[in-house]
């Protein structure tokens, strides 16, 4: 009998779920704390999104929202795909505040939509934009990803290593993040997941930058880590590393893999959030750089 190594054993069955996620959607709740909306969410996505509990899929993206959104925020994510960050930031921000989602993938964008029309009175509205963020404006392609859809890119960008190859390519309107100034408020904080394209689209964020000054939580590939530190250092941004906690964080010289970047001039004080109680702890075994649900 033809004996299957462990590692050819664990990619067999892998593949097989793969197949059983796509197309598939699911209802998760977001914890109380963040709301406790549903929302439509897809192991298409991510297969950790079959997991129930949403503190497990992406701990450190819903502690993150929860240091950073403040009420009446406005915040734009952008790189949305199912929606996490940004319907906990509608929560937090509250009525007063308002949230853009920019998502790349039609697909994913119907889920975010439908998610959004079911939001509560207290909170803030999402405004569901289905288009990708780049340098420039103009049609571009979407490599959709063949292993979850949170690692779709750019065809512009070698992408990650997560999207496991290709299942088709889809054309896309493009934007620049100063060009949806024109259309949207401005955001006090952006959420940038753009899976290797943030280098693209902080090229084409100089007037927000320069004179908007949103807070950025921004995932940053080794291959930009350089650059996009040139970039954010000579709009007067300080920059540390998100995933230490608030109360260790330093400042950084070269952009981390998730990247916190604050304007200088609010750098010298940056606020600590309240701390969760114990039963609002998630696990810390997946990341928003790592994790690609958002």
């Amino acid at each position: 009998m033809l004996k299957l190594a462990p590692a050819a054993v664990k990619a067999a069955a892998r593949a097989m779920l793969e197949r059983l996620s796509r197309g598939r959607v699911l209802e998760r709740r977001l914890p109380p704390e963040l709301g406790g909306h549903t929302l439509l969410v897809s192991p298409d996505a991510a297969m950790k999104l079959w997991r129930r509990d949403l503190r497990q899929v992406d701990p450190l993206l819903l502690r993150m929202a929860h240091e950073l959104v403040r009420p009446g925020a406005t915040v734009w994510d952008v790189g949305a795909n199912v929606g996490l960050f940004a319907v906990a930031a509608a929560f937090l921000a509250g009525p007063a505040g308002r949230v853009l989602a920019v998502e790349a993938d039609d697909w994913l964008a119907g889920l975010l939509r439908q998610s959004a029309r079911t939001l509560p009175p207290d909170h803030a509205p999402i405004d569901v934009l289905s288009v990708a963020a780049g340098g420039a404006l103009g049609v571009a392609d979407l490599v959709l990803a063949s292993r979850g859809r949170a690692a779709n890119h750019l065809a512009s960008v070698p992408g990650s290593t997560q999207a496991g190859g290709a299942r088709g390519v889809q054309k896309v309107m493009m934007v620049t993040l100063d060009w949806l100034l024109g259309w949207f408020p401005a955001p006090d904080l952006i959420k940038l997941d753009v899976e290797g394209a943030e280098l693209e689209c902080l090229r084409g964020a100089s007037t927000l930058l320069g004179r908007h000054r949103p807070t950025l939580l921004c995932e940053i590939s080794g291959d930009n880590a350089a650059p996009a530190g040139r970039l954010l250092a000579a709009a007067g941004y300080t920059l540390y590393d998100a995933n230490q906690p608030p109360e260790a964080r330093q400042p950084c010289t070269m952009p981390a893999w998730n990247t916190l970047a604050i304007p200088a001039a609010t750098a010298a004080a940056p606020q600590a959030p309240q701390p969760l109680q114990p039963s609002q702890q998630g696990s810390t075994g997946d990341e928003v750089g790592t994790g690609r649900t958002r």
